[in-house]
């Protein structure tokens, strides 16, 4: 047997992946981030520094969630989850949450570093599902729906108050998206699914309608120029960096670190803005290469949880694969006009603890599933 166990190898090829997303994500970090730290710290290397220190952390936590034994992670599923929640709730206790930009979304951590708890929802939840999800399986369907389809439902709506109430609709968008795929992977009824579309719907619609900006959001999208220097402008913004990258990215092309759009022309360049920069330096090759990057470590993700015998690993395998591709997906299509622009981070890009760390601990996990 232990023979066997030492002859259990990670996938090498979303390693390499994942390697060279997080060594480009840090370079990227560095270059865009400069002018900004040079302004507001007086040295260029700040938001650099810190992002590193943050990956130290994230690498660190990943090898953690590598070696755990599986089992191990099935039967603590439910208690992250929960200390998860609970640190959620935190963010509306004075002196202990931060609100920035009319959001509620931060904890102080000794009064000098915000962590997002929302944004590990996206591993713990997984978890939790893939580990509730597998228990149930053979369950009838009467029994179905009285502790798969009800219960399920319920779990949504804890988050979808807690996230609401922040708000945090990009991660709640995020969350609702891996819960169904999940759920359907498990298995589930058609109908149960149907339902829980419609459900989301009739939500999206009723979010719209208590925050008008959000409409606003969409009729900018269909249209940028309705609003040039409010909420188009970085939409705007973002398309004339892609599009001053051409083929090759600006000047004589790949032209990393030469973007003109991070002196204070595109906002966020560093954060939700980042593939703005990375179109406008290295072009539409650049821009395609980081695609690709992407869509290989979905192939490789789902290649992980097809070929796991077990239940709780090959759902485990699809959430952290999804979210992850997910993140992309609409991180991406905000900055080319395909969806609105939703706050979310490009994974292993950009800048910002919380989701990196999150990242790093949910590869850490999909290689240790990699290696069964």
């Amino acid at each position: 047997m232990q023979k066997n166990h030492h002859n259990l190898r990670p996938d090498y090829i979303l390693f390499l992946i994942i390697s060279i997303l997080v060594v480009w994500g840090i370079l990227t970090v560095g270059t865009t981030s400069f002018p900004l730290s040079l302004q507001k710290y007086g040295n260029p290397w700040y938001y650099l520094s810190h992002q590193l220190v943050v990956l130290l952390i994230g690498i660190f936590l990943a090898v953690i969630f590598f070696k755990l034994p599986i089992n191990y992670l099935r039967k603590s599923a439910p208690f992250f989850f929960l200390l998860n929640i609970i640190f959620v709730g935190l963010v509306f206790l004075p002196k202990v949450g931060v609100e920035l930009g009319g959001g509620r979304r931060w904890i102080s951590v000794f009064g000098i570093e915000l962590i997002q708890p929302s944004e590990f929802l996206k591993v713990t939840f997984v978890l939790y599902l893939a580990s509730w999800l597998s228990q149930r399986i053979n369950f009838s369907k009467k029994k179905r729906i009285t502790f798969l389809f009800l219960p399920f439902l319920i779990v949504l709506a804890i988050l979808l108050v807690l996230l609401m109430l922040q708000p945090d609709m990009s991660t709640l968008g995020i969350i609702f998206s891996i819960g169904i795929l999940m759920y359907f992977a498990s298995g589930a009824p058609f109908w149960h699914i149907i339902l829980m579309i419609l459900g989301g719907g009739g939500m999206a619609a009723f979010l719209i309608k208590i925050a008008p900006y959000r409409l606003k959001r969409i009729i900018i999208l269909l249209n940028p120029e309705v609003d040039p220097l409010g909420i188009g402008y970085q939409l705007r913004q973002a398309l004339i960096a892609i599009g001053s990258g051409k083929i090759f990215g600006i000047g004589s092309g790949f032209a990393l670190g030469q973007s003109r759009q991070k002196f204070g022309f595109l906002p966020y360049p560093m954060t939700d803005s980042i593939f703005a920069i990375i179109g406008e330096e290295l072009g539409f090759v650049g821009c395609i290469l980081l695609i690709t990057l992407f869509l290989i470590f979905f192939w490789r993700g789902l290649r992980i949880s097809h070929s796991s015998s077990d239940f709780f690993q090959k759902l485990t395998a699809l959430g952290i694969t999804s979210f992850i591709l997910l993140q992309a997906f609409f991180n991406i299509s905000g900055m080319i006009g395909l969806l609105p622009l939703s706050g979310i981070p490009l994974p292993f890009f950009s800048y910002g603890g919380s989701h990196l760390i999150t990242e790093m601990i949910a590869i850490g996990i999909l290689l240790n599933i990699s290696k069964r």
